[in-house]
């Protein structure tokens, strides 16, 4: 995950990067030249006049905070660029499937990739010959051109693919082994339907001003300072090694030796025998409790999720677009975002965790995603499938209707209200910047476009056209980084057309050979469902940088649609969804692309490469962890190490949604104010924004409702012993050493979270196959008073 945070950068950038065309040996005055800069000087510029700049619009943002420069000269198609590409693609992509199965959501650090790809290539530029055979090894000095390449491919291998998910529910929960190759082109169907559209949707999407990415511009910040000043990057690189080394050692402790570590608690220690205090404050394993008051000492599920804090404040600054400098809002707005997510999710499950003995509740686990007799056992759901795997209501009757933990209710209601609050939030404050979004659709330039068409001035050949050639490189309207490149040839929109129709036709295939029971008609639906959502999902996050999630909304359309089929949901909720994920993600990295000025036909080749690597990867890496450790994955609580908390939550709400959509959600059953809840969400920001208009003083404006909303059922899943430890770490860095030791932050507090994040990862990645079972037997650390192997580590009642 990036960190990302809003930043000025100073003035003094050259008019050309250096040419790296000419086969002189590296030297240091090559970079040295540049001006001094990184990521977060931007922040707090400690004499640059630019510190007072408030900066209005995404236009004089996406030119201060990041260089508009380019070499033309610079060449990322080497030999170097293809090797670390594809090496660290089959890096993120094998790590991306192991955090997949582990029982916090953790994702692969795209600063991590960034700086690693930077050192490597820095190595290899240093350490092979550049004479003879080996000047295709090292024809030049390392350039950012290359690097950003090799950013893009990793990028895109760097993420579970969600049709891993789906062949992982029908391994493990209808006993289904579905054809290798049915299964890989189903991964690369379903990875490509959305780069498809994406890429077609570029000219809405990409190339206006308005389509700002927030969240990559730290990371292209720091990736121009490498290239820059390389002189003081290498010297902030050695901090990186030194902290790549220790976490890379500590992670051995916390993670096999000493895995108390992850969830110190005296209360627990205190009280080893009390349920409620198990519920509370217990939280060192997955589904355990909540982790009140509880310390973590392990990077991987506590510390490093301060980049996810991160990342919610540059979207709350984003969205109020307050770009005030030097002092911004960071405290502020973490202290505020932080207590959204512990006061909510302590408070709604506290009291959950009090009321599991009235009722029925008291047979269910405290927190679980699986589906429940009512007596507390888990839900065989193959005993209400027909041979078809439909619900047969004669089945039906005999079995009952499941029950979901209250925990996990409670998380299906929030984000529902998330969902739909951000929408309403978004048009009460922000109608202005949506309106500037969508101005192509406005009737002037429909009026506009019609009068060019009849004078011959549209290039109605589609798949030709990308929308933005010819165009003067001063409209406004273009991202004025993309402007430099119109020197590049594009990749033309025919490659997209090509990329999506292959895709599709690969799924209709794929649907019918592998028994889907998804008909050609719903597949169509959600293809087309997530194209309107990926026009409105991804202007929302490429204006504010807020990703919203609308899986469970997905989910309940395909249960309407397709009722009693809860394999027809799965697919159907993975070619739209996913596709949506997808999308986002190929015009992110094509924004990574254009800030970098990489040629857009090697993004789209390290994109298309990255993405089929990673499939392969997710698939055979899938299989070894699901052959290894199998009754891990079914249990309720699953280990400190592995979880099925994914699968189970993707099989419980296809078949609650998909198989008894009807019998649960509809009005006046059991949940039906899941649904209802979307009405409720889509009223709340509204009295919020009342107040504030007639009572600004009472500064409403800083009551983000959908995070409130979302975060309400933050604690409803994983390990969570993290919460105090990363609010202390975020307290630590973002007010505390950003206010006290100014420059020691804009020097190394990026740096530092890459490194942690890299020696985490790749701790992890050695442990997941050597010790803890990822490709065969695990091998756990002896037991210990530091290693509890017959319980929770915390040593809280082990409940499930």
């Amino acid at each position: 995950m990036v960190n990302e945070d809003s930043n000025i950068q100073p003035d003094g950038y050259p008019t050309t990067l250096p040419s790296c065309s000419d086969e002189k040996p590296f030297e240091e005055d090559e970079k040295s030249h540049y001006a001094k800069t990184d990521v977060e000087a931007a922040l707090n510029p400690p004499t640059d006049d630019a510190s007072d700049i408030v900066l209005h619009s995404e236009r004089e943002i996406a030119t201060h905070v990041i260089s508009v420069d380019d070499d033309p000269s610079l060449n990322p198609w080497t030999f170097r660029a293809f090797f670390l590409g594809l090496g660290l693609s089959a890096f993120g992509g094998s790590l991306a499937e192991i955090y997949y199965f582990k029982p916090q959501t953790v994702l692969v650090s795209l600063m991590f990739l960034a700086i690693i790809s930077y050192v490597l290539g820095f190595a290899m530029e240093t350490f092979i010959p550049r004479h003879g055979l080996f000047r295709y090894l090292n024809p030049h000095p390392f350039n950012r051109k290359e690097n950003a390449f090799i950013i893009i491919m990793a990028s895109a291998a760097a993420h579970s693919a969600l049709a891993t998910e789906v062949l992982a529910v029908q391994r493990l929960y209808y006993n289904i082994t579905p054809n290798a190759a049915i299964s890989i082109f189903l991964l690369f169907s379903s990875q490509l339907l959305g780069y498809g559209i994406g890429g077609v949707l570029r000219p809405i999407l990409l190339y206006p001003s308005k389509m700002l990415y927030p969240s990559v511009l730290p990371l292209i910040s720091m990736f121009d300072a490498f290239f820059r000043d390389g002189a003081t990057a290498r010297r902030k690189l050695k901090t990186f090694y030194i902290v790549f080394g220790v976490i890379f050692i500590w992670e051995l402790f916390p993670e096999w030796i000493f895995p108390l570590l992850t969830g110190f608690s005296i209360i627990c220690l205190a009280a080893p025998n009390n349920a409620a205090v198990s519920r509370v404050f217990g939280g060192s394993d997955g589904n355990e409790g909540l982790g009140l008051l509880s310390i973590c000492f392990d990077w991987q599920v506590g510390f490093r999720r301060t980049d996810s804090l991160v990342e919610k404040l540059i979207s709350h600054c984003v969205v109020h677009f307050r770009w005030h400098q030097p002092h911004g809002n960071s405290f502020e707005g973490t202290g505020k975002l932080k207590a959204d997510r512990v006061t909510n999710g302590y408070g709604s499950f506290s009291s959950l965790s009090f009321t599991t003995t009235s009722g029925n509740q008291q047979n269910f686990p405290f927190l679980s995603q699986l589906l429940f007799y009512e007596n507390g056992t888990v839900y065989d759901q193959l005993l209400i499938l027909n041979s078809n795997f439909e619900v047969d209501p004669t089945l039906l009757a005999e079995q009952g209707l499941p029950y979901y933990a209250g925990t996990w209710v409670v998380y299906l209601l929030s984000t529902n209200l998330g969902l739909a609050a951000t929408f309403t939030h978004l048009l009460l404050w922000n109608r202005d910047d949506l309106r500037g979004a969508w101005s192509w659709m406005s009737p002037s330039n429909l009026r506009k476009k019609w009068q060019d068409s009849r004078w011959g001035n549209v290039n109605w050949r589609f798949w030709n056209d990308d929308g933005i050639r010819g165009r003067p490189r001063e409209d406004e309207d273009i991202d004025p980084h993309y402007a430099e490149m119109l020197k590049y040839p594009d990749a033309p929109n025919s490659w997209y057309y090509a990329t999506f129709v292959v895709a599709f036709a690969v799924a209709l295939v794929v649907i019918y050979k592998g028994n889907s029971t998804l008909p050609w008609w719903g597949f169509v639906v959600s293809v087309l469902l997530a194209i309107i959502f990926i026009l409105f999902v991804g202007a929302l996050y490429a204006i504010t940088g807020i990703n919203i999630s609308v899986q469970t909304f997905v989910q309940m359309i395909a249960g309407y649609l397709h009722p009693g089929q809860p394999m027809a949901n799965m697919y159907f909720v993975l070619y739209s969804y996913n596709t949506v994920v997808q999308a986002g993600l190929l015009l992110r990295d094509l924004k990574i692309g254009q800030y970098a000025k990489l040629p857009p036909r090697a993004s789209f080749t390290a994109q298309i490469i990255g993405i089929l690597l990673g499939a392969i990867l997710n698939y055979f890496l899938m299989n070894s962890i699901i052959d290894s450790q199998r009754e891990i994955l079914l249990s309720v609580q699953g280990t400190n190490i592995w979880s099925g908390q994914q699968p189970q939550q993707y099989n419980s709400q296809a078949i609650a949604w998909g198989g008894l959509g009807h019998e649960l959600f509809s009005a006046g059953k059991r949940y039906q104010w899941v649904p209802l809840s979307y009405l409720v969400g889509l009223v709340a920001p509204v009295p919020f924004w009342l107040v504030h208009r007639y009572w600004p003083r009472f500064r409403t404006d800083y009551v983000y409702i959908p995070i409130v909303c979302a975060f309400i059922g933050w604690l409803c899943v994983g390990i969570n012993s993290s919460s105090l430890s990363l609010f202390a770490v975020a307290f630590l860095s973002q007010w505390w050493i950003r206010t006290r030791y100014p420059r020691w932050f804009q020097k190394y507090n990026y740096i530092v979270a890459a490194a942690l994040d890299g020696g985490m990862q790749v701790m992890v990645f050695i442990l997941s196959f050597a010790v803890q079972g990822a490709a065969g037997t695990a091998h756990l650390f002896p037991a210990w008073w530091g290693a509890n192997q017959g319980g929770n580590y915390d040593r809280c009642l082990y409940l499930n």
